[in-house]
């Protein structure tokens, strides 16, 4: 099951999103197979200001520790987030 989960940052974190962001980024290509797609979605500045993944997991609890587990969910970084279930109906990948 695929899940789509969407994390906002706090106002004013772009600097802590850039010093945990190599960890960030060791922790996501470890997930393997597990992390179908992910990236930062951006302001119209072009800064980084939250994260969209779309997982694989059993169910949502599944789901809710993968993300837990990021060192971005570790230093706080986030002020909300979204847990989806999500079916592909279109595009490639």
């Amino acid at each position: 099951m695929q899940y789509f989960i969407f994390r906002q940052d706090k106002p004013g974190t772009l600097e802590l999103r850039m010093k945990t962001r190599p960890a960030h980024l060791e922790y996501a290509e470890a997930l393997g197979d597990t992390l179908v797609f992910a990236g930062p979605a951006m302001d119209d500045d072009g800064n980084m200001v939250a994260s969209v993944w779309v997982i694989e997991a059993k169910d949502r609890a599944e789901a809710e520790a993968i993300t837990a587990a990021d060192p971005y969910e570790q230093v706080g970084l986030f002020e909300s987030k979204i847990v989806r279930q999500f079916l592909r109906t279109a595009g490639t990948g």
